[in-house]
């Protein structure tokens, strides 16, 4: 018998985590980072508290009860007495594995609190993601999904409880890739995989290869909005079970998802978990329409460009590399993108060498160039040539385009934008009350600095809607409705189980006439198949 538990993703985009069990094999779909209940009880300023390890998470409910699948470095003294009548406790002491399904975080982060004796099944590139964006970023240690902070208890003096403190040992997780041959890895890829991120070391695992375990499973690439994402297929006792993971049709690797369509239908499987984050839309942007529609929108620009898109999404910064090239600008990347698009050409030759592509170049902080980390100083050394700082760009307004996105937006003053210049937003609109403060504030700043905003959501009664002339800058990650029904309908699965969307019922009032049989989830509950 097979069984479904969903502790995350239900009524809720991201924050998957769902254990499936057949007989003695237990497999995680995913373990991500809960956005939106994070979201409920913290802040930029109010964070679970590192020193308290599991007991803040736990407390709150951002993961779920389950002695045995956590770190034992992060348990206080009698930790699991306080949650044992919690609902959804239980003791699961043996997990065969994380099969991951890209690099977001909403799917990959709260793997920082697993035992690190449970490996991570995923793509090469997903691996190589997750280290480069832990490498260049401030991962709290609930997001630390490559390698962890090593914490034993410690007790300041003064204090009446014991604290877990950091050490100084940098813990790797193991990862097992599951769509190359790990033998074939390059020097290069190697030393990255094996460096660690600062002066700190680093207990590195080398990595293993899908067919050094016994698992029965299969991987099919799709595409998303960021590279290396996969949908999974376990074969059981019940037939097999397909997680789709994130997935569309419309991006420049779309043939892969189709390709994922048919292999899995081929496979006649039990059941389909499928996401449903988009599924009210109707249609999709294309990225090619964003090249046309942001060539269109930058070709009159007289001053400085800025282009706002998501974090990691290669495949945009590409189309805003060849929008460069046509306007005889250069695409000014901050330096966390230059390490990732680095890291990615150590797996495919085909991405831009940053040393050699004319239109590409990195813009450094201006405070943090006064005392840049080592990845960054490394950046530079490698890349001296092609650092441009804020007088550079303040100086040739019209020859750049400015990846920056909100979170960037403080460099202004030291730039001063001149007239004539350009903010592009090739993104999605707000989805909670605290982005839309956000945007409040972006407004601002683009009013203030005499910016002609393009793409830009404005507000409308209670909505924020992107105005007509701005539309079709952004092409969103994730496929909409008619295109998940077409992946469902062309799948057939036996049953099909919603995850990561706020309207899962949509499938049952579209798939109400089909052979499909629609299971909605509860969060805690089990589906047996």
């Amino acid at each position: 018998m097979v069984s479904l538990t969903f502790y995350g993703g239900i009524n809720e985009i991201g924050g998957n985590k769902i254990l499936l069990e057949d007989g003695e094999l237990r497999l995680f779909l995913d373990f991500g980072f809960p956005y939106k209940r994070h979201k409920e009880f913290y802040e930029e300023y109010l964070k679970p508290r590192g020193g308290a390890g599991l007991l803040d998470p736990l407390s709150i409910g951002l993961i779920p009860p389950l002695e045995g699948l956590y770190r034992a470095d992060l348990e206080p003294p009698s930790l699991w007495q306080q949650f044992r009548q919690a609902p959804y406790y239980r003791k699961l002491d043996c997990v065969d594995g994380v099969l991951l399904s890209h690099a977001h975080l909403d799917h990959s982060g709260n793997i920082a609190f697993l035992r690190e004796d449970i490996p991570v099944y995923s793509t090469m590139t997903t691996a190589f993601i997750a280290k480069a964006v832990q490498d260049s970023g401030k991962a709290d240690f609930d997001q630390q999904v490559s390698y962890f902070d090593y914490k034993q208890p410690g007790r300041p003096a003064g204090w009446k409880q014991d604290a877990l403190l950091t050490t100084d040992t940098k813990q790797q997780r193991q990862f097992c890739i599951n769509d190359a041959d790990v033998a074939n890895l390059s020097d290069d890829a190697r030393i990255f995989w094996h460096k660690p991120p600062g002066r700190r070391p680093l207990i590195s695992c080398s990595l293993l290869g899908h067919s050094s375990c016994s698992l029965p499973l299969r991987s099919f690439p799709v595409d998303h909005s960021i590279p290396g994402a996969c949908a999974w297929g376990i074969e059981t006792s019940s037939g097999w079970v397909i997680y789709s993971g994130d997935l569309r049709l419309h991006g420049r690797q779309g043939d892969r998802t189709r390709e994922f369509m048919e292999e899995a239908g081929k496979l006649h499987p039990r059941a389909l978990v499928l996401e449903g984050t988009n599924v009210k839309r109707t249609e999709n942007v294309y990225e090619d329409e964003v090249y046309k529609n942001g060539l269109k929108a930058i070709k009159d620009a007289t001053g400085l460009v800025i282009a706002d898109f998501p974090p990691r999404d290669v495949y945009r910064l590409l189309t805003f590399l060849d929008i460069a090239r046509e306007m005889g600008r250069k695409l000014a990347i901050l330096p966390k993108d230059a390490y990732l698009l680095k890291t990615m050409r150590l797996l495919e030759p085909e991405v831009p060498d940053i040393a050699h592509e004319d239109s590409l170049v990195i813009y450094q902080d201006t405070i943090a160039s006064k005392s840049p980390n080592m990845w960054v100083q490394n950046l530079c050394k490698e890349y001296g040539s092609k650092m441009v700082l804020a007088e550079d760009v303040r100086s040739a307004q019209d020859k750049f385009i400015l990846c920056f996105s909100f979170w960037d937006i403080n460099e202004l003053p030291s730039i001063r934008p001149g007239q004539g210049s350009l903010y592009v937003f090739s993104s999605s609109e707000p989805h909670d009350e605290e982005q839309e403060i956000d945007f409040r504030r972006l407004h601002r700043w683009i009013k203030y600095f005499g910016l002609k905003g393009v793409g830009l959501p404005i507000e409308v009664g209670d909505k924020w809607e992107i105005p007509e002339a701005g539309r079709g800058l952004h092409a969103s990650g994730h496929a909409c409705g008619p295109d998940l029904l077409e992946v469902a309908l062309s799948i057939k699965p036996e049953i099909l189980i919603p995850v990561h969307s706020e309207e899962p019922e949509f499938y049952s009032e579209h798939l109400g006439s089909s052979e499909i049989e629609v299971i909605l989830p509860d969060v805690g509950g089990t589906i047996t198949i």
